[in-house]
């Protein structure tokens, strides 16, 4: 069975080479309320907008969300787009190492989305690109690039979105390099013709991309399967991935039988980039050499995180344990939240409706009564209660090396279950007041231990004209005291002797 702590400890010592097509990926989101007098259009009144690293980057940014490090090789424009993603690389934490080669001659790609939020559908597209082929000039520097990084990684991923970058001349010699070192090579595809692809370990075509490549319709799990163990014979790789989108997903191994898994049941939110997230998690797995099966449920479990946000997303570890460990129950898994940009949306929702935001927080490592009586009677100052919860580097700096007991994964699992609870929110910083300003709670919610004026955020939260409440606490209850109990040795008790004799 796939021991998913052991391989989590092993991603973070990966190093994966990623090559391919690089984008810039613009969000405008707003509102549908009318259609323009001038054509039959609807009229987007925008409410914000986003920019990411969108195609082979985003592969690139799911591979350091994860916590392996990722040599990245991409080609860009001597132009604005192209400095945007320079920059927005520089900034991801060191985890992504970019070798990008520059030709004037081209335009980089980017692509506008249009959303409309209410109705959670993308209006249109505007893409700004060059499709031609690159110069010569310009496949010698990727293929340098990737030649210098190979010695160094444990597994490499193409991520093909038909630019240009990925000419014949350079899948070649990625795929050769990369065997000739023993180093498994993951392919995300485009095209019609995977012959390019020949040699590579894995491929990871959609439904739709596998029924172009063997030029038919495909419909049943068993017509799908037929055609992966196709393509696997056809093109010499140890085996195809194929993402059927709210289907699941097929594993088709070289000389075994194939392996259907279900998606998991999520609200899907936006579905761009999934495909990165599965080729990132596949390839940093890979490298920690887990075999292809847990792999892919590994995989399954991350697409699921991503399209419940908005944007090209990524997914984290944190997120992806919590997916994937059994402990992580359904019911209140959608109350969990490790990425902020999906607490957004929610207060988004809850503020629309007019309800009356509380926050509370705390490291809660051992929940007892007093916890317990904190959220209830906090709960019944607002109509929806946030709980901020240190992380566990948080919780180690703030009460010391030996805590916490239980990992964030856990001790959120643990609160969701309250029903006075609505959501969790776990929180890297030292303190709460980053998250406080970025809840704007109507009602922060302290134990009576503290006075007003030490409540961190009090200040934020009146300045913005909502109320500090305090709460008296259960005397007795303490996870400190609990532990200090724990610990301390008993007192032995007394010896009872024969009474002495007169």
């Amino acid at each position: 069975m796939f021991d998913l702590e052991e391989a989590v400890k092993a991603i973070a010592r990966q190093t994966v080479l990623c090559v391919g097509d690089i984008m810039l990926d613009d969000f405008v989101y707003g509102d549908v309320t009318r259609v323009s007098p001038e054509a039959p259009t609807p009229v987007l009144a925008v409410r914000h907008t986003a920019t990411e690293i969108g195609g082979a980057g985003n592969v690139a940014r799911n591979i350091a969300a994860l916590g392996a490090r990722c040599i990245f090789v991409a080609l860009i424009g001597n132009d604005d787009a192209g400095l945007a993603l320079t920059n927005a690389l520089a900034k991801l934490d060191g985890n992504v190492v970019p070798d990008l080669a520059v030709d004037p001659a081209r335009q980089t790609t980017r692509k506008v989305r249009y959303v409309s939020e209410h109705h959670s559908m993308h209006l249109m597209r505007a893409d700004w690109e060059s499709t031609g082929p690159i110069t010569p000039h310009s496949e010698a520097a990727l293929i340098a690039y990737a030649e210098a990084a190979l010695p160094q990684v444990g597994a490499v991923v193409l991520s093909d979105y038909a630019k240009g970058v990925l000419t014949p001349r350079v899948i070649r010699a990625v795929i050769d390099g990369a065997r000739q070192r023993g180093v498994p090579v993951v392919v995300d595809p485009k095209g019609h013709d995977y012959r390019v692809y020949r040699g590579a370990t894995l491929i990871t075509p959609n439904a739709k991309e596998l029924a172009a490549a063997v030029h038919r319709p495909l419909g049943s799990e068993d017509e799908i399967a037929a055609a992966a163990a196709e393509l696997v014979q056809s093109i010499g790789c140890e085996a195809v991935l194929v993402t059927r989108s709210e289907h699941g997903m097929t594993l088709q191994v070289a000389g075994e039988s194939p392996v259907h898994i279900p998606a998991y049941p999520v609200k899907v939110r936006d579905v761009s980039g999934a495909g990165d997230t599965v080729a990132a998690v596949m390839t940093v797995l890979l490298a920690a050499q887990t075999p292809f099966e847990p792999a892919m449920r590994a995989a399954n479990a991350a697409a699921a995180v991503v399209v419940g946000k908005r944007g090209t997303a990524t997914v984290s570890l944190a997120e992806l344990r919590h997916r994937v460990l059994p402990a992580a129950s359904l019911a209140p898994e959608d109350k969990i939240v490790f990425d902020w940009s999906v607490l957004d949306e929610r207060l988004a929702d809850w503020r629309r409706s007019g309800l009356r935001i509380g926050f509370t927080n705390g490291c809660f490592d051992l929940l007892h009564r007093g916890h317990v009586r904190l959220m209830a009677e906090a709960r019944a100052a607002c109509d929806v209660l946030i709980v901020g919860l240190n992380s566990d580097a948080s919780t180690r700096r703030l009460k010391g090396p030996s805590r916490p007991i239980n990992p964030a994964e856990s001790r959120a699992d643990v609160l969701a279950a309250l029903e006075a609870v609505d959501l969790v929110v776990v929180f890297e910083q030292d303190t709460p007041l980053e998250l406080i300003k970025r809840v704007q709670p109507t009602v922060l919610i302290k134990g009576a231990d503290y006075k007003r004026e030490e409540v961190v955020g009090h200040d934020v939260v009146e300045a913005a004209g909502g109320q500090v409440v305090l709460v008296d606490l259960v005397p007795g209850h303490s996870t400190t005291n609990i532990v200090r109990r724990m610990t301390t040795p008993a007192a032995p008790a007394p010896r009872v002797g024969k009474p002495a004799a007169s």
